[in-house]
């Protein structure tokens, strides 16, 4: 009798530190968010007037990046690595399009919000101070110019305007992130500085050795 009263209290014990174990586990996995929910509640943190007029602007800015990048991998002459630097751009930007448009549907506001024109016939002087300086665009005429370009000239006129978008891009996310207020926001200029300037100076020494 002995035995059995201690047998049935162990199984007892096993099952209530078992219960206990996984209410344990329960709460730490409903107190822990996911690396999804962290980025959702990041998103829809507090945001101002000058996060959705950078965000945009920059999507524009980032689809004539693309639309550039795809110009020149349809030419069967460029040199190799600008070809691979544009495909790595148009790969780079092409998913930050995505994720900043989710951000301003997240917010109730669309890329028409922000007065930033026509992204692939804006000269890069005409941006103003209500889009906050998306400028580097490249004009209509550049881009006919790259369009019809073959060869070195393609290769080295891609890189030179290139470095123009990319420079316009990075002044735009620098004052960006005195202005903005959104934490997701301003990551992704932080992001876009890094790599846009570290692209700049591959794209120089690039034009050097053509």
């Amino acid at each position: 009798m002995k035995t059995r009263t201690s047998a049935a209290f162990i199984g007892a014990f096993a099952l209530t530190a078992a219960l206990t174990g996984c209410g344990a586990s329960d709460d730490q996995s409903e107190e822990a968010p996911s690396d999804q929910e962290q980025a959702a509640e990041d998103t829809s943190a507090q945001y101002n007037d000058a996060d959705v007029d950078y965000i945009s602007g920059m999507i524009p800015h980032h689809q004539q990046a693309v639309h550039m990048s795809e110009m020149i991998l349809e030419k069967d002459d460029v040199d190799p690595e600008v070809e691979t630097l544009a495909e790595e751009i148009r790969d780079a930007q092409g998913p930050e399009i995505e994720q900043m448009q989710s951000w301003l549907d997240a917010w109730g506001a669309s890329d028409e919000d922000a007065d930033h024109g026509d992204m692939e016939g804006m000269d890069h002087g005409d941006m103003n101070g209500d889009t906050m300086g998306h400028d580097g665009m490249m004009s209509e005429e550049d881009l006919d110019q790259l369009e019809e370009s073959t060869g070195d000239a393609a290769s080295g006129m891609f890189l030179e305007q290139m470095i123009v978008h990319h420079e316009g891009a990075i002044d735009s996310a620098e004052q960006h992130l005195q202005d903005g207020e959104n934490p997701a926001a301003l990551e992704l200029s932080e992001s876009i500085i890094e790599s846009q300037q570290a692209e700049i100076e591959q794209m120089e020494e690039l034009l050097t050795d053509l």
